[in-house]
């Protein structure tokens, strides 16, 4: 990445602007990123990010929602919007003479959204019917189900969605309050990387963002006022008619800031991410107990989670069960060999830079680096600090994190009387 190609504008009421010029391309990706997702919902509002990222699609002053929906497919239809724990975000690839053209669509959507009575009640069923669709789903509904315990009485701990009870809730009136709030200049983020010009980008930021404004213009980066509790439940939800029993076995993690993320990294890599990792290898090529099983990490602004998860039969869950705490145990005792670690980096080194023909994924960064680190991080650094991890560090990272009191599991399916007492979680 060349930074002499990306340019960054903080405008006097608080909304910032980056672009990264590829003058090599066609087209580019446009997006707007507001820093606020359902970490910040009081808890009766539970789902109302997710709930006005729905909603802007139906309507402005100026356009209805069949009016937004012909032009986005007449862009390339390739608009997509998404609500996270922490952040709500609409992003569009478009050819490069349809810039200002997505701009004018997007900026309208969030700056103008009507609201109306008749159109939120319609939202609210199709936003309960997603609900629906999420307890349809084992590993969504096990999800949800674990991170309520691991993160007690924590927005973090509560469904993105929201629940029925609270989606019934959002009226028009109430959505247009929350955003007038909250999506405004300090919280709003444009990203944009392709064949795009920096001050085209401004200046229509500038026309349709003027009266966004608060008293000191200055938007926080990072940070939250709340940060959670951990827990370490051991949590069995019986669910008698899945042919799998779906598991997840989870410990406290780095935030999204930590200077120890990219040996956190490495250890994800090694630990159960891809085809040759350690509980792929061990549980579904060697034994065959598993289709899918692999490990994750999730990092917000103060804290974070490492995870587990296999969907396996429930004759087979027990001993998928000692293998996971066997791996994480084996880790902390006698670290990784410098075979593995040099895979793992050669693996994430390849994923980034594969990355970087992607309009989409380097928008993506740009509006990342921004809300996590308040400045851009160079490709060039975050390879540089990925060589110089060092074997010692991710066993360093493992002994801190994989602890056996920390351990949470949680398991949905046809149990057959399973228990699980916290000394078979011993990764000591």
């Amino acid at each position: 990445m060349m930074k002499e190609n990306i340019k960054t504008t903080r405008l006097e009421n608080g909304l910032t602007i980056i672009t990264e010029k590829m003058p090599d391309v066609r087209s580019a990706t446009l997006g707007f990123w507001i820093n606020k997702g359902s970490r910040h919902e009081p808890e009766k509002l539970n789902g109302i990010c997710h709930f006005i990222e729905h909603a802007v699609f139906k309507g402005t002053e100026k356009r209805t929602a069949l009016d937004i929906a012909i032009e986005s497919d007449k862009l390339g239809g390739n608009l997509d919007a998404f609500t996270s724990h922490e952040e709500t975000g609409f992003m569009i690839k478009v050819v490069d003479s349809k810039i200002a053209n997505a701009f004018d669509l997007i900026a309208d959507m969030l700056a103008n959204p009507l609201f109306e009575e008749k159109e939120m009640r319609r939202e609210r069923g199709v936003i309960i019917e997603e609900i629906k669709m999420v307890e349809d789903s084992p590993e969504e509904l096990l999800t949800e189900l674990f991170l309520k315990d691991f993160f007690p009485k924590h927005a973090l701990g509560l469904p993105i969605e929201g629940t029925r009870k609270t989606v019934k809730t959002f009226k028009g009136e109430l959505a247009a309050k929350f955003h007038a709030e909250n999506y405004t200049a300090e919280n709003l983020i444009i990203a944009c990387a392709g064949n795009v010009s920096h001050e085209e980008i401004v200046e229509q930021a500038e026309k349709y963002f003027p009266q966004r404004t608060t008293d000191n213009g200055q938007r926080t980066i990072g940070g939250v006022e709340n940060s959670p509790n951990y827990s370490a439940p051991i949590l069995l939800e019986k669910k008698e008619n899945l042919e799998q029993t779906h598991l997840i076995i989870a410990v406290p993690w780095i935030n999204s800031a930590d200077e120890k993320r990219y040996a956190a990294s490495l250890l994800t890599s090694i630990l159960g991410d891809g085809n040759s990792s350690r509980l792929w290898q061990n549980i579904r090529e060697k034994r065959g107990l598993a289709y899918s099983v692999g490990a994750s990490s999730d990092s917000f602004d103060d804290c974070g989670i490492f995870s587990i998860y296999a969907g396996t039969s429930p004759e087979k869950l027990s001993e998928v069960i000692d293998l996971s705490i066997a791996e994480m145990k084996k880790i902390k005792r006698k670290g990784v060999s410098a075979d593995e670690l040099g895979l793992a980096k050669e693996q994430t080194v390849a994923s980034i830079l594969l990355s970087l023909e992607s309009t989409a994924a380097r928008a993506e960064n740009l509006a990342h680096n921004e809300m996590v680190h308040a400045r851009q991080i160079p490709v060039e650094e975050t390879l540089q600090k990925l060589e110089a991890v060092k074997i010692e560090e991710i066993k360093a990272i493992a002994n801190e994190f994989f602890k056996t009191e920390d351990i949470a599991l949680a398991a949905l399916g046809n149990l057959n009387g399973l228990k699980i007492e916290r000394e078979r979680l011993d990764v000591s």
